[in-house]
């Protein structure tokens, strides 16, 4: 061609290569074959539209079901598919075999793939055919140096154990490829399989056995070297008591090749096939080749996977699991995404805490470093900050705690000195009110029922740590209906180059602008930082992470909340009765027991409702013959439908804290606090400034009955 001439049309220059072009749009049902593309399938050459029910009668079941299975996986990975195809004829024979590469799309709008595609034939020898038993010519060794080529860059893109078995599984070797395929591992002393293709399904697994049977897979581990078996009669002569295992597959010729990585073998690749292969040197070489990038392609996705399950399991346990919250006319939301360093868990963290008085806590933090000890020491402080709160300290005296329990640890190693940010929020769920205790964290951020966003500021002292003595005051704020709670580490505003006005700035425009549910504001959050991520993923944007980032929404029910309730769904009215039964009336016992009843006259289960007039029986009696104080008793019937709670509440002046026995069987007294235990769905005693209350919860159970 000479110079300025125009490059031939996109069209001619496939044709001219013998390859042609489809395009599948799922949601119309359409299938476009051009020319080339029709004769390959077995149609007449020209362009022509089909649907998916014609194209699929032309296609191997099998290898219909594998493009579908490929298209989604390339979407999620946001790769190419590649997939191998059987074109069938009218008697189910196979008449040819192509492979298509494809960029698959996914139309989140129609909820449908669109692919485009390319089409070629792959030349495959005939069962029985002297395959690759002559000289290698020059097209041939052309075409498996662009095959190792290919192998070696689909491997090396391989992030998972499970995607390099879809790609070994898909290799189409030039001139012998096989059409079964085994990965074997080691598991102490046995031989165990890690994936296999080309079985038939339902097949029993056959291949974990101990690694001294005199099965050629456990040979390879044994000894490292490869075995070839060109014939039937060859497997059964040197392996006759593992033969039957192979028999039933209806093999001709089988190679098994050691998998190995840095010096060790790690475990061994078969490669089956339906026709006889000489295994020739050069064959021999491009097995050899392959097995080695299989090998150090395992190896890598097996040391990132431990990597991701060592993250994984870190975070599991440091962060808790947010699921349905039991907190009437609330819901909270979380996210915790990890920097893009080395370990995918560092010293931010959150929690939320249930508190002896029915109230909640919200806890956020953020410890010095992004390095194991900063992970190591987030852990311990989120404990012993469960620990205070669950005692029933006030927000000032959990942070005064924690500020001295971390600085002790950090007098213990001087040169591993660290000290926390944290924001402390306790919760009533009732009033709305907030009680914020702060140790030199960011402020809360409050989005009000019309989408305008607040910063409250809040008073504060020194980062837990530096100081054991000092103060954390207190700041009330109130959470109005529909009005959404943020609590943040530096990470979210922070990042990008923003200092902390900036970052403010960029979050208030989410949260002004989102008109989404709570679940889905807290992904925009992280979303407008990082762009797309999530808690579930660590994915390819870690490497432009800065900081870790924890964020928590409390949401309050009503119109323009964030968590999908509106002012029409109006939240139940609490039924309440409180009562004191002095030590002089004895007699009120009954009294509230007879309350408790009218209480609950519309309670679904009346064994329920026995149930709960027993333990306050109980649990008053207790306090008349134990203490010789009063007992208050507040008994409340929360939420609407089937979906009721009730709590009974008792309280009293006294310290001694009761405890749970094993009362023998004559025992006169001992069995309350087991009956309580057995009974109710929850229970516990919380210390009060001055004495006590011991408190249990029943659940109403769905209703019965046609009626």
């Amino acid at each position: 061609m000479r110079t300025g001439e125009p490059l031939p049309a996109l069209g001619d220059v496939l044709a001219g290569l013998d390859t042609g072009l489809w395009h599948w749009d799922t949601a119309a049902g359409l299938v476009t074959v051009d020319a080339v593309a029709a004769r390959l399938i077995g149609l007449p050459p020209e362009q022509v539209s089909l649907t998916e029910a014609q194209v699929r009668a032309r296609l191997h079941p099998v290898d219909w079901n594998g493009i579908t299975g490929s298209v989604q996986l390339a979407v999620i990975e946001g790769t190419l598919a590649e997939v191998r195809i059987r074109i069938m004829d009218g008697q189910d024979r196979v008449v040819r075999v192509v492979r298509s590469r494809l960029k698959p799309a996914y139309d989140r709008v129609r909820k449908a793939y669109v692919l485009t595609g390319t089409l070629h034939e792959v030349t495959e020898p005939a069962p029985g055919t002297p395959a690759g038993s002559g000289a290698v010519t020059g097209d041939r060794r052309r075409s498996r140096e662009a095959f190792l080529l290919d192998a070696g860059r689909a491997l090396a893109e391989a992030r998972s154990t499970q995607e390099v078995l879809r790609v070994a599984a898909n290799l189409s070797m030039p001139g012998f490829s096989p059409d079964g395929l085994a990965v074997f591992g080691v598991e102490g002393d046995r031989l165990t399989v890690v994936g296999h293709h080309g079985h038939e399904h339902g097949a029993d697994n056959p291949f974990s056995m101990p690694l001294d049977t005199d099965y050629p897979a456990a040979e390879v581990v044994r000894t490292g070297r490869a075995v070839y078996l060109s014939s039937p009669e060859e497997y059964e002569a040197r392996y006759p008591l593992t033969w039957p295992l192979a028999q039933r597959f209806g093999r001709r010729s089988w190679a098994f090749l050691p998998l190995t990585a840095s010096g060790r073998t790690m475990g061994a690749w078969l490669a089956a096939f339906t026709h006889p292969v000489a295994f020739t040197p050069d064959e021999r070489s491009v097995l050899t080749t392959v097995a080695r990038m299989l090998a150090q392609a395992l190896s890598r996705a097996g040391t990132a996977e431990n990597e991701r399950a060592l993250t994984d399991g870190l975070q599991r346990s440091m962060l808790p699991r947010l699921g349905p919250q039991r907190i009437p006319g609330m819901s909270v939301a979380g996210r915790y995404v990890p920097t893009g360093g080395g370990l995918q868990v560092g010293g931010d963290w959150y929690d939320v805490i249930p508190l002896p008085s029915g109230r909640f806590a919200l806890v956020i933090g953020d410890v010095q470093g992004h390095d194991v000890r900063a992970a190591g020491l987030m852990g311990q402080l989120r404990i012993a900050l469960r620990a205070y709160a669950s005692e029933g300290h006030r927000p000032d005296a959990v942070l005064s705690r924690a500020s001295r329990f971390l600085h002790g640890i950090s007098e213990a190693d001087p040169a591993e000195t660290r000290f926390a940010t944290c924001l402390y929020v306790e919760v009533d769920p009732g009033s709305g009110v907030l009680e914020i205790a702060r140790a030199g964290h960011p402020d809360p951020m409050i989005r009000l029922a019309d989408a305008t966003v607040l910063t409250r500021p809040t008073a504060g002292g020194l980062p837990l740590g530096i100081d054991p003595d000092a103060d954390y005051p207190t700041t009330r704020l109130p959470l109005e209906p529909g009005e959404t709670l943020l609590i943040c580490t530096d990470g979210l505003i922070e990042t990008g180059g923003h200092d902390l006005e900036t970052g403010w700035q960029r979050l208030r425009g989410i949260l002004e602008e989102h008109k989404g549910d709570q679940e889905e504001l807290a992904d925009a959050l992280v979303q407008g930082v990082h762009g797309p991520s999530s808690h579930h993923t660590t994915g390819p944007l870690a490497d432009r992470r800065e900081d870790d980032i924890a964020v928590l929404l409390l949401c309050r029910e009503g119109e323009g909340c964030g968590c999908g309730a509106e002012s029409d769904t109006a939240l139940p009215p609490v039924r309440r009765t409180m009562l004191t039964v002095a030590q002089a009336e004895p007699e009120r016992i009954a009294v509230a027991r007879q309350q408790l009843r009218e209480l609950l006259h519309d309670w679904s289960s009346a064994d329920q409702v026995d149930s709960a007039v027993l333990l306050l029986s109980e649990v008053l009696t207790n306090v008349l013959v134990h203490t010789d104080t009063d007992a208050l008793l507040l008994a409340e019937v929360t939420g609407g439908g089937n979906g009721r709670r009730i709590r009974v509440e008792v309280t009293d002046a006294c310290d001694d804290l009761p405890h749970v026995r094993s009362p023998g069987e004559l025992a006169s007294s001992g069995r309350g606090l087991l009956m309580v235990e057995l009974l109710a769905h929850a229970w516990g005693v919380a210390p009060r400034g001055e004495g006590k209350s011991l408190w249990f919860e029943l659940y109403e159970t769905e209703r019965t009955g046609s009626g």
